[in-house]
């Protein structure tokens, strides 16, 4: 994919950019400060990583946040997306407060604002403290109720510095790939019978909004991942299959969020407790709602074929949907396609199917893997992605941010350190940063953005 020699078109004022990281992916420090072991350290240690990679240092942001802020202020960022680790602040997903596992975040908000990054923690990002895992995580009630009690306790330290908040991070992976699947922590494979995991995030989630505009909070959100569904043929058990794909990956949970309702009867009727009285707290009201886009999904009949449609997660073919390669010559280091217009699909999609129901948009994840320092490939992928993000914006979708992932090389959960997405190099012998050039393009990207001119 060439890169454009014409510069981007220019969003609108106040257009916020930034970068993002998660707690397990980068932090390291897994014993520091009284933090307690999450799911994916335990799905770690029993050698689920596929490259060995050591999770329990991770990047070393924990000691090394100054330098990664310093690395966010270069590039003019002017927000920063990161998790807080449940366990390093609850240890055991229930019980006392961590106070020193909150100063470690405390700390880092401050650095952030000190140096005119604006903090916008995202509160779950996958680590589930490791006891409430092994009672059974999501698929527990249970497990809603402690995340409410770990959001007031986050909240309560740094709603006074944090005016941007999300509360979970892509439920329907944590659905699909931990409970459905078993290819994520904890590695249930439940299929269907996941679904229960889908409402409990649901319900943790609003029941943090709440804590959140308790403690003050003005800007709350999370992060939603959706993807462009296709048909791969023209058969009625096509359509269906990819329909019913599209339901389970975009609609199970912007549904319930924007509309108070589930997109179906039947998959209601799946969910347990009070249903109604849920998408009730569920559905708060949302100052904007975070998109994460990679790549659309070919979909159709099942058709005995298992294919990678998730970067080394196999579907069953016992489910009734199959996924199809997408032809195009353009591909990642991941093996994902490279489509930058369904990223406009996505958003005008969202606009078109809830109207005003849609909080203004934040497209809180989009990035790419590739290797390399000259990463060229990752230049134009960017590129082509924010031109494709301004297409949406001028057929009217209200977008008020564009947030990379990730700074930073990092884990990248099952694949370890075998994928790199980052704006930033890390050398996994010594932690060692060196910006690539891509983090140079996306810097002048951004000052252009903000009538700086080039750098």
């Amino acid at each position: 994919m060439p890169i454009p020699t014409e510069p981007l078109p220019l969003f609108p004022p106040g257009f916020l950019w930034g970068a993002a990281a998660s707690a397990f992916q980068t932090e390291g420090a897994a014993d520091a400060e009284g933090k307690g072991p999450s799911g994916w350290d335990a799905f770690a240690a029993a050698g689920r990583i596929k490259d060995g990679a050591d999770a329990a240092r991770g990047t070393g942001f924990h000691d090394r946040y100054r330098e990664d802020v310093a690395l966010l202020a270069g590039l003019g960022a002017d927000v920063f997306r990161f998790s807080v680790a449940w366990p390093r602040v609850i240890p055991g997903g229930s019980g006392p407060v961590n106070t020193r596992g909150l100063d470690f975040y405390d700390r880092l908000v401050d650095e952030l604002c000190a140096r005119g990054v604006t903090p916008a923690p995202t509160l779950y990002h996958w680590d589930t403290p490791l006891p409430l895992d092994e009672a059974g995580g999501w698929l527990r009630r249970d497990t809603a109720e402690r995340f409410a009690e770990y959001a007031a306790a986050v909240t309560a330290r740094l709603a006074d510095r944090v005016p941007m908040w999300m509360t979970v991070n892509e439920p329907a992976e944590v659905t699909l790939l931990g409970y459905a699947l078993g290819e994520h922590a904890p590695g249930r494979r439940l299929l269907f019978d996941a679904l229960p995991a889908a409402h409990h995030q649901l319900l943790a989630h609003g029941l943090a909004v709440q804590a959140l505009r308790a403690a003050g909070a003005t800007s709350v959100g999370l992060a939603v991942s959706h993807s462009p569904v296709w048909t791969a043929g023209d058969t009625d058990e096509d359509r269906f299959a990819a329909e019913l794909y599209d339901t389970l990956t975009n609609r199970l949970f912007a549904d319930p969020l924007l509309t108070g309702a589930y997109p179906d009867e039947n998959i209601a009727a799946l969910m347990p407790g009070s249903v109604a009285d849920d998408l009730a707290v569920i559905a708060q009201p949302l100052d904007f709602y975070g998109v994460n886009y990679y790549h659309p999904m070919l979909v159709g009949a099942p058709d005995g074929d298992a294919l990678d449609g998730f970067g080394g997660v196999a579907m069953p073919a016992e489910l009734p949907f199959g996924l199809r390669e997408i032809a195009t010559a353009e591909r990642t280091d991941f093996g994902w396609p490279v489509v930058p217009d369904g990223l406009r699909d996505v958003l005008v999609s969202l606009k078109d199917r809830y109207g005003d129901r849609l909080p203004p948009v934040v497209v809180t994840e989009n990035g790419c893997s590739y290797d390399g320092l000259d990463d060229r490939r990752r230049i134009a992928f960017l590129d082509a992605h924010l031109r494709s993000l301004h297409e949406a914006v001028t057929e009217g979708v209200d977008v008020r941010g564009y947030v990379a992932w990730s700074l930073t090389d990092n884990i990248e959960w099952a694949e370890g350190t075998s994928q790199r997405f980052g704006l930033v190099h890390v050398d996994y012998d010594t932690l060692e940063r060196t910006p690539k050039a891509s983090y140079r393009w996306y810097r002048d990207t951004i000052a252009a953005q903000k009538g700086r001119g080039w750098r």
